[in-house]
């Protein structure tokens, strides 16, 4: 890991590191190694289904050490007022620190992660969310929605400027409430969506027929777009489901308006550049208690 004795050594290296990639003619043979991810691959995933996915990219070890974050965070959050957004009945979204979260550089520098993310976003990408979704036993179906109102870009321009991706902390089982999508319906639009994010009932059929629940593994990660309609479903275990939650915008995107991404300055002088370079943050001495803006009241109540 990359270390500075303070912000300004690290800036200057971050900015003397960009003046000389960029000034560098490479030859064939000096050529930067290709990802071994597909880029049209990934595209066609995104832009046709609206989800992707990559099994086994974490150890299972891993995996636990990011449970035993967010059920520390939790606790914590539960007990602040706002601190843990309800999404329905026994159902809370809790954003997070990210050096809260032990695994933080290892999920953002994953070479799928980054691949997903330069092929859909572009090379100057941003992470602008990190947070966490729990459905415990007891939650019910929630509506058929998206995060936020379809964007201009995406609307008029058929672009996707944002991706969400989900990694569990179980092993997800039928009987746990599995996230429920519906794939191709990043594009749908209609002025009868409710907030631009909740389709009027009379679009749940085209939504049920479409609709995949999906079970991933610990080790499993996700990429989809917010946009694609999607719903949990009724935990009718014992057991929670917790998913990581990693909110990533290409350039002209705005969701980092709804969020608040701190890093302290110790932690600001640990991170590594390839971090830094694509991470939407203020830096502050003691970190902050995080003023959630992204609310969606329309979850806060089941599916009748």
């Amino acid at each position: 890991m990359h270390m500075s004795h303070n912000g300004q050594d690290l800036q200057a290296s971050m900015g003397m590191a960009r003046t000389s990639s960029e000034s560098t003619i490479r030859t064939p043979s000096q050529a930067a190694p290709q990802s071994k991810y597909d880029t049209a691959s990934i595209m066609g995933g995104i832009y046709g289904d609206g989800i992707i996915a990559l099994k086994g990219a974490f150890e299972r070890g891993w995996v636990q050490r990011v449970g035993e974050d967010i059920e520390t965070l939790f606790q914590e959050a539960i007990k602040r007022p706002s601190g843990a957004l309800g999404r329905g009945p026994n159902r809370y979204y809790v954003e997070i620190h990210p050096e809260r979260l032990r695994g933080f550089v290892d999920l953002v520098t994953h070479p799928w992660v980054v691949a997903v993310c330069e092929a859909v976003l572009g090379p100057d990408y941003k992470i602008v969310e990190l947070g966490f979704d729990i459905p415990f036993p007891g939650a019910q179906n929630q509506p058929w929605h998206r995060d936020f109102p379809s964007p201009v870009e995406t609307v008029k321009g058929r672009r996707l400027n944002s991706l969400a991706f989900n990694l569990t902390t179980v092993d997800v089982t039928e009987d746990m409430g599995p996230f429920e999508i519906a794939p191709g319906t990043q594009w749908d639009d209609s002025p009868e969506f409710e907030n631009g994010m909740f389709p009027p009932k009379s679009f749940s059929p085209r939504y049920l027929e479409r609709a995949q629940r999906r079970m991933p593994k610990m080790g499993d990660i996700s990429a989809r777009s917010a946009l694609t309609i999607h719903r949990g479903t009724a935990n009718h275990s014992d057991k929670s489901r917790p998913t990581l939650v990693l909110g990533v915008d290409a350039p002209d995107a705005r969701n980092a308006e709804r969020h608040d991404l701190q890093i302290s300055r110790r932690y600001f002088e640990m991170l590594p550049e390839q971090v830094l370079q694509h991470l939407t943050y203020r830096v502050v001495d003691d970190l902050e208690e995080i003023e959630q803006a992204h609310t969606i009241e329309g979850l806060k109540m089941a599916d009748s």
